[in-house]
This record gives C-alpha cells, sequence and structure tokens, in this order.
C-alpha cells in the first residue's frame, strides 16, 4: 500500500472526529501513559497500572493466559522504527487501561475509513492485561552484523547469543528475533487483541516472526497466589522469586546501576523456551518413578523427605539404604540454587497445546520464560546443569529459544519503550 493512500485514509479517518479530535490525538500519547498508572495491581478483571520504575508484567502476579510474539524489523528507518515505539507506547497505555488502541476505536471513525482498533475487545474488562517488550540482539546488528540503527555499541553485554545446551532441537522459524512482545491477560481476547494491534499499528516496520498462545501459568509471582501446575502434573514454581521478595528481586532481577549500559538499568533480561513434553511416554511412567524424577511429591509439592511444600529441600539427606533422598539427577536437585552458585531466576511461563502431532500425539508442553538479572550468570548455568544431567530430559524437546532485554517500565508523558536506547 503506498504511503499517500495511507495518509489520505488517515485524513479520512482524523476527520471523523473533529478538530478537536486531532487535537486530542496528537496530545494522546503523553496523557495516556500519565492517566494509567496506579500504584497497585486491581482485581482480575480491573486494570494494571502501565507507568512505573519496571515493566508491568515482570512481577505482576501472573496472570491466566498468554500471547507472546517476536518481531522482525523489515524496515531500514531509525525513524520510522522509533515512531513505531512511541505509538506502541501509546497504544499499550490504552489497552492496558481497557480502552481501545487509538483515539478514534473501534467504531468512532467514518466508515470510508479503517478503523483504529480491530474491536475484538469491546464490551470486555481490562482483565489485568500487562503489555511487556524487549530487544534481541539481532536489533543491534543482523544476520550478516549490520548494524541497521546506530546501536550495536549500546547491545549490553548480557544480551550475549545464548549457547546451545545438550538436547536442544531448535527450529530457528520460532526461536530468536528483533522484538518482542508478552501480552498477558486474565482472558485470553484481550491478551490476543493487544498482540493484534501492536502488528496492525507496526505494519511496514515490523512483521511478525513467531508467536505463541499460553494458557494455566506455570509459576506464582506473588505470595498471594497458589503454585500452579505444569502439564505432567506436578506443582511447578513452588521456590520461584516473589514480587514481595525486594531485596531478592534487586540481587537477582533488576538491572542494577553499574551492571551494564544505563538504559537497562531497572530492566531485565527475559530467555523463552518452547519445550515439547512428550506427555504420552510420561504417563505409562510409574508414580513412584514420576516423583524421583522430580524430587517432589505429585499430590502436596513437598520436596521427598518432607511434609509441606515450602519446605526447603534437603539436599545431603539419604535414606535408609544410605542412597540420596533426592536423586543426583533429579530437577529439584539439579535447579537449585545451591547448585548453581545461587543462581534464581523469576520464571514466568505457561502450558502450551498447540493441536497434535499428526502421529496421534499432542503437541503440547511448556512455553518456558524466565526473567533475571544477567543470564550469563543465571540461566545459562542454570540450564547447563539441567540438560547435562536432569532425568526429565528423557521425556522434553525443546524446541525454540530467544533472548530479549527488557528496558525499564515508561514513566511519564515523554517517555516511551526504548526512548534511553534510541536517544
Amino acid at each position: 500500500m503506498s504511503d499517500s493512500i495511507v495518509s489520505r485514509r488517515r485524513a479520512i479517518a482524523l476527520a471523523g472526529v473533529g478538530v478537536a479530535g486531532v487535537a486530542g490525538a496528537a496530545a494522546v500519547g503523553g496523557a495516556l501513559v500519565k492517566g494509567a498508572s496506579a500504584e497497585e495491581p486491581h482485581p482480575v478483571e480491573g486494570a494494571v497500572g502501565f507507568t512505573g520504575e519496571h515493566q508491568a508484567g515482570i512481577v505482576t502476579p501472573a496472570q491466566d493466559r498468554l500471547h507472546f510474539v517476536a518481531f522482525d524489523v523489515i524496515t531500514k528507518d531509525r525513524e520510522r522504527l522509533v515512531g513505531m515505539l512511541k505509538d506502541w507506547t501509546t497504544a499499550a497505555a490504552r489497552m492496558t487501561a481497557g480502552r481501545d488502541a487509538g483515539e478514534i476505536g473501534a467504531v468512532g471513525g467514518i466508515p470510508e475509513a479503517p478503523p483504529d482498533d480491530t474491536g475484538e475487545a469491546l464490551g470486555l474488562p481490562p482483565s489485568a492485561l500487562t503489555i511487556t517488550v524487549g530487544f534481541g540482539p539481532t536489533l543491534f546488528r543482523d544476520a550478516t552484523g549490520k548494524d541497521r540503527f546506530g546501536i550495536a555499541a549500546r547491545r549490553p553485554e548480557a544480551l550475549a547469543d545464548l549457547p546451545h545446551f545438550a538436547g536442544d532441537r531448535l527450529d530457528e522459524a520460532i526461536s530468536g528475533g528483533d522484538l518482542c512482545v508478552q501480552a498477558c491477560a486474565n482472558d485470553p481476547q484481550v491478551a490476543v487483541h493487544a498482540i493484534r494491534n501492536l502488528a496492525r499499528i507496526g505494519m511496514g516496520v515490523v512483521s511478525v516472526r513467531w508467536s505463541q498462545l499460553g494458557f494455566g501459568r506455570t509459576s506464582s509471582t506473588s505470595t498471594t497466589q497458589a503454585t500452579p501446575r505444569n502439564l505432567f502434573g506436578f506443582k511447578d514454581g513452588t521456590s520461584n522469586l516473589k514480587l514481595e521478595e525486594t531485596e531478592l528481586l534487586r540481587e537477582h532481577l533488576w538491572v542494577q546501576p553499574g551492571d551494564g549500559p544505563e538504559w537497562m538499568t531497572g530492566g531485565s533480561y527475559l530467555v523463552s523456551r518452547k519445550i515439547r513434553m512428550i506427555v504420552e511416554t510420561w504417563d505409562r511412567s510409574s508414580l513412584a518413578e514420576q516423583e524421583m524424577i522430580v524430587g517432589r511429591r505429585k499430590g502436596s509439592g513437598a520436596p521427598l523427605g518432607k511434609t509441606g511444600e515450602f519446605e526447603e529441600p534437603d539436599l545431603d539427606a539419604r535414606g535408609a539404604d544410605g542412597e540420596p533422598v533426592l536423586a543426583v539427577n533429579s530437577h529439584v536437585r539439579l535447579a537449585h540454587p545451591n547448585t548453581n552458585g545461587g543462581a534464581r531466576l523469576l520464571r514466568r511461563g505457561y502450558n502450551f497445546v498447540d493441536g497434535s502431532d499428526g502421529l496421534g500425539r499432542l503437541d503440547a508442553g511448556l512455553f518456558f520464560v524466565a526473567y533475571q538479572r544477567d543470564p550469563r550468570k543465571q540461566f545459562v548455568p542454570i540450564q547447563r546443569s539441567l540438560s547435562r544431567s536432569d532425568e526429565m530430559n528423557e521425556y522434553l524437546k525443546p524446541v525454540s529459544q530467544a533472548l530479549f532485554a527488557c528496558p525499564p517500565g515508561v514513566t511519564g508523558p515523554v517517555d516511551f519503550w526504548g526512548r534511553a536506547l534510541f536517544s
């Protein structure tokens, strides 16, 4: 579509709201970003504040649904990319507050012009929608090594390419990406609406590289939440970092002054992995074997040798036969901070079922999402430990992987995602 046609359509759309509407559209970015702020999340159907020191959707109490998308940047024009990030910020502020993505809205314009909201969330509450954005390594230098946007020197050292791990069967088509958007909500339609409208706004600047829908969170990010279960039937994320643990978050989650480029201070690094779970094979394993592999009781979630879910696993305990109570290749032992130099993550993953594989098996598993202060010191050593020895690997097939630098939150009317990076 030519720029002249786009310009005429935009003019027609703006004409539908009159002179006052045009002025409002010009000012909407700052006004809405400021107005959407809130100190605390509201109930399940309410709104989560958009502005703040950190992006929402990281320590926000994990919602029930996810739509995650990675984008490729297809423009070579730095100003078009920056302009899109500004437009995305404005639209995200509106949508997280339960409003249409644009000032005109889904039905407020004239019939001759396309709406500036797709409309599938009309009448729905905000549903605790959060929208979180990250920048991938290839935004700084593309696959050919080209610095398309003059930001290669500002790439954080912590955004180093992830290594290949034992057992990985990664599909490049669903891995990586220049940008990512994580939309979480308690209504799947609200999450999909958010992603759809950002993709619409970004047309001609970005294109969808891959996307993933998720349901049934596989971790808790607040002490107010019960521990959920994954598709193996076990409680997942019992020892996850929580938003109430501010000192631990400072140590393990948020980028601190002096860690790297100043534009990332207050941000965090996101690792995603799509892990196919061979549920049919798992389902034929005995309960005792399943519990040995995980290192926890399936019912209570208690570590083996303990009675309560939140009791600390005893890595030194031995049974009457002299063998470790927690098997040396159990998931709990290998993922424990004491096994990994104290490294911890804030996990925010989801279950997925993407139909079947054509061989009579479910294409199902875990879309793993984890945030941390430095992947080189946290995710990488933990995953190396797991990939080399975890007995659970027999039932897992990692098929995608990506890494993104998520900048700090939007703080006020003139701020937008990536402002400090591109300034």
